[in-house]
């Protein structure tokens, strides 16, 4: 496995691949990144390509106040855990690299879109992720590029982003990998205690209870996520969202009339915030 750093490097070494999978991370890699680059490698060996998967903590992704300086920073761990799941390269750029210049222009999701959910509670977050996707995108010029469903919105939005600006990459949507107990994996489950992480499951079961309750007769949306999000709230969780949408364009679910919606929430317990979702076919 080859680990590059510089965008030069990259560019000479990706000059004569044929096919190119990528999987864009910001690593402290658990074991459902893994599951992505195992997608993107099984896609490139039937190509006779390269699995590609990219390290940088993005700057612009952060809010003011959000937790860009303790992230963790794990590249070495990181790249021996992708060297086992056959990734061939990791592009693990400092920030110098990536953005050798102010980033001045910028991707701007459309609000409908990346101005709520999400993007509502974490203002400018959609347009750090759309533009240094567009960066990736342009070094390496991927054929595919896998992406979690766990970032459900940001799957939207970056589907929509390759969709507008015509670039011929395939978009593969991973289903989220869960824990035993279903928490879904996410590299901030890092930062819970151990009370916290036993009292973590209570997300999905929210969201597992918003399910059941939607498929019930005169079902009436607006009032089970008011329901489950002061069930939460009971619990201790400082919610920021807990909400039906149309799986399509994530537009709010005001009545059961659709096949298929999702049901997305966002919450603190104690100082860690975590997402998640389940897709509902009715």
């Amino acid at each position: 496995m080859h680990i590059i750093h510089t965008v030069k490097e990259l560019q000479e070494h990706l000059a004569k691949a044929p096919y190119k999978a990528l999987v864009p991370t910001m690593g402290n890699l658990h074991e459902g990144h893994l599951r992505l680059i195992d997608q993107a490698r099984e896609r490139s060996q039937a190509h006779q390509g390269i699995t590609i998967a990219t390290i940088f903590v993005n700057r612009l992704q952060f809010g003011p106040h959000e937790d860009f300086d303790r992230y963790p920073r794990t590249l070495e761990m990181d790249c021996e855990k992708l060297e086992r799941h056959g990734c061939d390269l990791v592009f693990a750029p400092d920030e110098l690299e990536l953005y050798p210049q102010k980033q001045s222009y910028t991707v701007s999701p459309p609000p409908e879109l990346a101005g709520i959910l999400e993007g509502h509670f974490r203002p400018g977050f959609f347009t750090g992720v759309c533009t240094v996707v567009m960066k990736l995108f342009s070094m390496i010029q991927p054929q595919c590029a896998v992406f979690g469903k766990k970032d459900y919105q940001q799957l939207k939005v970056i589907k929509g982003m390759v969709s507008q600006f015509n670039l011929p990459i395939e978009i593969i949507g991973l289903e989220t990998q869960r824990a035993e107990d279903g928490l879904a994996l996410s590299s901030r489950n890092g930062y819970l205690s151990v009370e916290e992480r036993l009292r973590a499951i209570e997300l999905f079961q929210a969201l597992k209870s918003v399910c059941a309750d939607v498929r019930q007769p005169d079902a009436k949306p607006q009032a089970i996520c008011s329901t489950h999000t002061q069930a939460l709230i009971d619990k201790g969780w400082a919610v920021d969202y807990l909400s039906l949408c149309q799986q399509e364009d994530l537009s709010p679910c005001t009545s059961i009339n659709a096949k298929a919606l999702v049901v997305l929430v966002a919450a603190k317990i104690g100082k860690t915030r975590l997402i998640d979702n389940l897709e509902i076919q009715l």
